[in-house]
């Protein structure tokens, strides 16, 4: 499956659109991460634990996105976008969501 965050794909033509795809999961904080967080805040540097947590949601969400375009029929996904909200205290919802398409070869 072609993914790409452009209107266009090199190399292929778009020959058919089979509308619009998305993927989600709401992740909440794990209270380990946030001990480290907190100590990490007072020290400086990246917070790891925040950071596998975001890159977990966001292949998991793109992983039902790709499902739900397979499920279409699709062989690619074009516009790709991600997007995050709070939903709760200490969740926040990890959105993604494109234009599932089929392409061939030019």
């Amino acid at each position: 499956m072609l993914i790409v965050n452009t209107e266009t794909i090199p190399g292929q033509n778009i020959v058919e659109m089979k509308g619009l795809v998305s993927g989600n999961t709401i992740r909440a904080k794990h209270i380990g991460r946030d001990i480290g967080a907190g100590l990490k805040n007072l020290v400086g540097g990246e917070l790891k634990g925040y950071t596998e947590l975001l890159s977990e949601a966001r292949r998991e969400a793109m992983d039902r996105m790709i499902a739900e375009a397979t499920a279409m029929g699709a062989n690619a996904i074009v516009n790709v976008r991600f997007s995050t909200s709070a939903i709760a205290g200490g969740a926040a919802e990890l959105y993604s969501y494109g234009t599932a398409v089929v392409t061939e070869s030019v």
